[in-house]
């Protein structure tokens, strides 16, 4: 399984597929590599490169001072320089989203363009109690069937089959004999929320850096951490956004619907 070494020598795990423009996936907060299974069969004219961040997946556990946005990023050029790669384009999912945002002020020349999944300058309070309520701890469940079934329905993504949220249970969760058990270390829980709540720092600067480079967004109408109100105003701050407003999906779409792929393959094409 390959690794790179971060610049702290932390041991970090890649992949790295196909052929054509650079694509850095970065995935969610408690997700990895994993997290672009869905839409990975959809854009075989890339080369897709993936990696579990610090304390998720395959990677090194590395303690919760290190499981900060600013680290993930610099793990991120660290990953592109390891590849040789000049430049690449971002799509970011949720907490990728964030790690692109910094990578736009401290590695402005290494991006050929953003795409934002469910993810913006400006994140609801609602959404971020709603990571609260699960962020470092064990699901009640025994079994990765037991917790698939546990989302039907959902109200936010009406109409996914089992088979789906059983994927995506066993992407970050394994089996044990006393119940499902996370894949991620529990203290990201710290390094997130920790004792003291901390003011939201104004993104809205670093989404500007973006502005003269291609970037799209896609939001999951019935999303609970980004709203369309800021999809709009982040359309006003850069002119030539790519948006998709994905129906029947909350935080976050998987990729794969018809309205992502319409957004992504266009903004791919804007990378040329």
């Amino acid at each position: 399984m390959p690794h790179f070494k971060a610049p702290d020598g932390a041991s970090i795990y890649y992949e790295d597929t196909g052929t054509g423009t650079p694509l850095l996936c970065l995935s969610g907060l408690t997700r990895n590599a994993r997290d672009f299974d869905f839409v990975a069969p959809h854009l075989p004219e890339v080369r897709m490169i993936r990696m579990d961040y610090r304390g998720r997946g395959l990677s090194e556990w590395t303690g919760p001072a290190t499981y900060t946005v600013q680290t993930e990023a610099k793990d991120a050029v660290a990953l592109l320089d390891h590849l040789g790669i000049a430049r690449a384009a971002i799509l970011g999912t949720s907490r990728g989203g964030l790690i692109a945002l910094i990578l736009a002020v401290t590695a402005r020349n290494r991006l050929l363009g953003v795409a934002f999944n469910d993810v913006g300058p400006e994140l609801s309070a609602e959404g971020l109690d709603n990571i609260a309520g699960y962020l470092g701890i064990n699901p009640p469940f025994a079994t990765l069937d037991a917790a698939a079934a546990a989302r039907l329905p959902d109200p936010a993504f009406p109409g996914v089959p089992f088979d789906r949220w059983r994927q995506v249970m066993a992407n970050t969760n394994v089996e044990t004999a006393a119940g499902l058990v996370i894949t991620y270390d529990p203290t990201l829980r710290d390094a997130v929320f920790g004792d003291t709540p901390q003011a939201t720092p104004d993104l809205w600067p670093l989404f500007d850096a973006l502005s003269d480079l291609p970037c799209a967004v896609i939001h999951g109408e019935n999303s609970d951490l980004l709203s369309s109100a800021v999809v709009a105003r982040m359309a006003d701050h850069h002119p030539g956004l790519i948006t998709a407003h994905v129906p029947d999906r909350g935080h976050i779409p998987f990729l794969d619907e018809e309205p992502s792929l319409a957004a992504l393959s266009l903004w791919l094409e804007k990378l040329q």
